[in-house]
């Protein structure tokens, strides 16, 4: 088995529809449903890994609360994820969203903004070197680039509630999806071995969704 490894997140559906790699592990099944949708993939959920909880850290405050009016907040640019962040600081009482938004809240669907927040998107890489910012009071950051910047979620300020519907999924193509080498690979990620590596390296960040 050869592991590529990405520094975006549209590549990886790239590589796979153009047979660069037979499968993928790292997307939720809203952003699949989003990719799908805008660029026609035809793939294969297999399975599920892993709820990486999302949350929102800071340099500067340890509660919510000690955040001031016209604070600036960094969340993810793209769908899937700057709509996570956009639930989660709603559920944290400092925006509020239009009804029915679904999965996919976009910045048009806030409705209330009563502390005048300044929430700005960034690709999600460049989120926790964004912490360091003068400027900036707090980052929602994906879960995989906090904890390669030695942040856990006993760092966040608020953190996603861990019955997220977010579980990271095992995707193939259609053309591949019964391949016997495919169908071994994710008896083989489903296992206790690579359950007690995911505790070791996220902590409390990577929660069983198999």
């Amino acid at each position: 088995m050869e592991l590529v490894q990405f520094n975006d997140y549209i590549m990886p559906n790239t590589a796979l529809h153009q047979k660069d790699i037979d499968v993928n592990v790292y997307q939720t099944r809203p952003f699949l449903e989003e990719q799908s949708r805008q660029r026609g993939y035809k793939f294969v959920i297999l399975g599920n890994t892993f709820v990486y909880p999302i949350a929102a850290y800071s340099r500067k405050i340890k509660t919510v609360e000690e955040l001031k009016d016209g604070s600036t907040i960094i969340i993810p640019n793209d769908i899937t994820n700057g709509g996570r962040s956009l639930l989660l600081l709603a559920k944290a009482g400092l925006i509020t969203l239009r009804e029915d938004v679904g999965y996919y809240p976009r910045m048009t669907d806030v409705t209330g903004n009563p502390h005048n927040l300044n929430i700005l998107e960034l690709e999600a890489p460049q989120l926790p070197r964004a912490l360091d910012d003068n400027n900036v009071d707090l980052a929602v950051i994906n879960n995989s680039f906090a904890v390669k910047a030695g942040l856990f979620l006993t760092d966040g300020i608020i953190v996603e509630d861990k019955d997220s519907p977010y579980v990271n999924i095992i995707v193939a193509r259609e053309d591949n999806s019964n391949d016997e080498r495919v169908r071994k690979f994710v008896q083989a990620y489903q296992s206790e071995e690579v359950l007690r590596t995911a505790r070791q390296e996220f902590k409390d960040g990577a929660i069983q969704g198999w």
